[in-house]
C-alpha cells in the first residue's frame, strides 16, 4: 500500500509517540511508557497527502482518527445556501475525525492544504484500547473537551465582533498555535487562502483583503505572498481585548 511513497517521508513518519515533538499536543500526552507502547501498536503510518488531496469525506463511515505530524488540513462541510462552510484549520499535533464519533460517520470533509504527514489510528482498535487503558481513555476525553471548547470560542468570536477584530483574533490564535509547536509566533506561512480565511470568519474576500491592508498600513503586520510577519502583536491583542472589555461592560 505504501510502495510508491518517498522513503525519506516514510522515515520521517516513523517517529515513535514517545519521541515525537508534538506529544504534548496530541493523544499521547501524559501517558505512561507502557501505555505509549500500547498506543504505538495500533498506529499506522500513511503516505503523505499532497495539497488538495482528501483525507476523508463527509458521510463516509468512521474508519479512523488521524493525527497530523506535519503540514495542515482544512475541514469543511456543506453550507446552508450552497457551497462550503470552513469549520477549521488543523496543524501538527491536532487530531482529526472526531466529528464522526457521534454518528459513526464523518460529518465534515478534510483536505490537505499542503504536503501533510498523517498518523492513522483505526477507530475500532482505539476504542478497544481506551477500554483497557485508563490513561488513554482520560486523554481521549480531554481531547474531546478541547474540541468542544474550541468550537465555543469560535462561536463567541463570530458573535458580535467587527471584521478587524475577527481577523486580529484569527492571527493571534495562529500565532499562539505556532508557538506551542516550537515555531516562530511572529513569522509564519498561511497555508490557507484568503478566501478560506474569509469563509471561516464569516467575511467576504474583499473584506479580508481590506483588513490585511489596514493592518499593514498601521505597521502591525507585513505580508509577503502567504508569509505573515507580526510586528506589533500587542496592538492586535489590544484591539481584541478592548472589544472584550466593552462587551463585558455592556453585560454588567
Amino acid at each position: 500500500m505504501l510502495q510508491n511513497a518517498d522513503p525519506l517521508n516514510l522515515c520521517l513518519l516513523k517517529v515513535s509517540c514517545a519521541d515525537c515533538t508534538l506529544r504534548e499536543l496530541c493523544l499521547p500526552r501524559r501517558l505512561e511508557p507502557i501505555e505509549l507502547t500500547q498506543l504505538e501498536g495500533i498506529v499506522r503510518h500513511r503516505r503523505p497527502l499532497q495539497r488538495g488531496e482528501v483525507l476523508y469525506r463527509r458521510g463516509e463511515p468512521l474508519r479512523a482518527l488521524y493525527a497530523i505530524h506535519s503540514g495542515s488540513v482544512k475541514v469543511h462541510m456543506p453550507a446552508s445556501g450552497g457551497g462550503e462552510q470552513v469549520m477549521g484549520f488543523h496543524l501538527p499535533g491536532n487530531l482529526l475525525g472526531l466529528d464522526g464519533c457521534g454518528t459513526d460517520s464523518y460529518t465534515c470533509t478534510a483536505i490537505a492544504l499542503e504536503t501533510t504527514s498523517i498518523c492513522e489510528l483505526p477507530y475500532a482498535r482505539l476504542e478497544s484500547l481506551c477500554a483497557l487503558v485508563p490513561g488513554l481513555n482520560r486523554e481521549f476525553r480531554r481531547l474531546m473537551g478541547r474540541v468542544i471548547g474550541a468550537e465555543q470560542a469560535m462561536l463567541l468570536m463570530l458573535g458580535n465582533k467587527k471584521a478587524e477584530e475577527r481577523l486580529a483574533s484569527f492571527l493571534i490564535h495562529l500565532s499562539r498555535r505556532y508557538c506551542e509547536r516550537g515555531f516562530s509566533p511572529l513569522r509564519f506561512n498561511l497555508s490557507m487562502s484568503r478566501h478560506d480565511i474569509g469563509n471561516y470568519l464569516g467575511l467576504a474576500l474583499e473584506t479580508v483583503s481590506r483588513q490585511f491592508a489596514h493592518f499593514q498600513e498601521a505597521g502591525w503586520i507585513s505580508v509577503d505572498r502567504r508569509e505573515v510577519s507580526i510586528h506589533q502583536l500587542d496592538a492586535l491583542e489590544k484591539l481584541v481585548t478592548h472589544t472584550l472589555e466593552e462587551e463585558t461592560g455592556n453585560i454588567a
